[in-house]
C-alpha cells in the first residue's frame, strides 16, 4: 500500500496522491473503499436521472441552490482573467492565472457555501474542487478533472452538506451548471484535452454526460441513439438531454463528417437502444476513465476517500459516523470491488 501522511485537524485530513506506481497502485486502487465509494456515487446518480430531462420539475434544496450559485460565482471569475492576445501554440497561458485565481479563492467560498460546524473539512475538500476545472501548468482538462468534481460532491454528501434525495438535481442542476462553466474555460483559454486518445476517444474533455445522459433517455418513446445523427433533433433536444447536449458541443468545436472526427460516438449511434448504450458507458467508464494511471494518477485520498482495501457496509458505517456531523443511511447499493467475492451491500453515510 502506498504510504499516506495527512496534515489532520479533527477527522478530516489534506488529501494526498497515492496512485504514484501504476503496477503496484493500480491494483489496489480497484480493490480499494476510495474506488467503491466513487464507482457507487456514479452508479446511484444514474439511477437518480432514469428517464428525466433537465426542464423537468425537481426539488431543490438550499444546498442545490447554493452549489449552483457557488458556479456562477467561479464562472464570473473568467472576465477577470481575459485571454491573453498574443498567438499561443499549446493553450492560452491566461488559463494559469484564472487557475491561481480560483485555488486562491477556493477556501473562501466554500467557507460562504458550507454551515461553520463543517468548514474543518475545507482542507479535505477544497482540493477536489480546484482540480476539477483544469491543470494551470499543462492548461488543459480532461475526465480525470470531471471525476474530481464528482468526488467532491459525493465527498458533500458524505459530510452531511448533500443528502440523498439531492441526487436528481445534483446532475440536472449542479453537474449541468458545471459542464457549461467548464465548457466556457476550454473555450474561452483553448484548453488541450487531458490524455486524449485522438478521433478513438469518445470524447476531447467529457465522459459523464453520455453515461447520465444515456440514462436520462434509457425508455425514451421515440428518441433512439442514432437520432444524435440528425442535427436538427441535436439542436432539438440539446436543452433537455446531457447526450444530446454533449453532441452539440462536439459540433461547435470540430469541423468535418461526424464520423471521422468522432467515430465511437458514431458506432454507439448504431446500437439500438438506450439501456444497452448507459451499461457500455458503464463499462467503458471503468476501463477507460477509473481503469486508465494517466487519469486517475492525480486523484487525491484522505478519510472521505479512503486508501485502504473495501470495508464492508458496517466498517464504512462506523468509520463515517466520526465524520459526518448527523449520519444517516442512504441506499447506495455498492457494486462488488473487482477480485472481490463480497456481494453489494448498502452504503450507509
Amino acid at each position: 500500500m502506498a504510504n499516506q501522511e495527512s496534515t489532520a485537524t479533527g477527522t478530516f485530513v489534506v488529501p494526498v496522491k497515492c496512485i504514484k506506481d501504476e503496477a503496484k497502485d493500480m491494483p489496489f486502487f480497484q480493490a480499494s473503499e476510495g474506488y467503491a465509494r466513487v464507482l457507487s456515487y456514479i452508479l446511484a446518480l444514474n439511477t437518480a436521472v432514469l428517464n428525466r430531462k433537465v426542464s423537468d420539475p425537481l426539488p431543490e434544496s438550499e444546498s442545490i441552490k447554493k452549489i449552483v450559485a457557488l458556479l456562477d460565482t467561479v464562472d464570473s471569475w473568467i472576465e477577470l482573467v481575459p485571454p491573453k492576445s498574443d498567438p499561443q501554440r499549446y493553450g492560452n497561458l491566461a488559463f494559469r492565472d484564472y487557475i491561481k485565481l480560483f485555488e486562491e479563492r477556493a477556501n473562501k467560498v466554500l467557507e460562504q457555501l458550507l454551515p461553520s460546524t463543517l468548514h474543518p473539512a475545507i482542507q479535505e475538500i477544497s482540493p477536489y474542487l480546484t482540480q476539477s476545472m483544469g491543470h494551470g501548468t499543462r492548461i488543459d482538462y480532461g475526465s480525470g478533472h470531471e471525476l474530481s468534481f464528482v468526488v467532491w460532491l459525493c465527498c458533500l454528501e458524505m459530510i452531511g452538506f448533500l443528502q440523498y434525495q439531492d441526487h436528481p438535481a445534483v446532475v440536472l442542476r449542479v453537474f449541468e451548471r458545471y459542464l457549461e462553466l467548464v465548457r466556457k474555460l476550454q473555450r474561452t483559454y483553448q484548453l488541450e484535452p487531458a490524455g486524449s486518445h485522438g478521433v478513438w476517444g469518445l470524447d476531447d474533455y467529457q465522459f459523464l454526460p453520455y453515461l447520465w445522459g444515456s440514462a436520462q433517455l434509457r425508455d425514451h418513446a421515440r428518441l433512439k441513439p442514432i437520432a444524435v445523427m440528425d442535427a436538427q433533433q441535436v439542436e432539438d433536444y440539446a436543452p433537455d438531454y446531457m447526450y444530446f447536449r454533449a453532441i452539440q458541443s462536439i459540433h461547435q468545436t470540430k469541423r468535418g463528417p461526424f464520423h471521422e472526427h468522432s467515430p465511437v460516438l458514431f458506432e454507439i449511434s448504431g446500437v439500438p437502444h438506450w439501456p444497452k448504450v448507459n451499461s457500455g458507458m458503464i463499462k467503458m467508464y471503468k476501463a477507460e476513465v477509473l481503469g486508465k494511471f494517466p487519469v486517475v494518477q492525480h486523484l487525491l485520498f484522505g478519510s472521505l476517500l479512503p486508501w485502504r482495501p473495501a470495508d464492508s457496509p458496517d466498517e464504512f458505517a462506523a468509520m463515517l459516523t466520526t465524520v459526518a456531523p448527523s449520519p444517516t443511511a442512504i441506499p447506495i447499493t455498492r457494486p462488488p470491488v473487482p477480485g472481490s467475492t463480497t456481494a453489494p451491500g448498502v452504503i450507509p453515510r
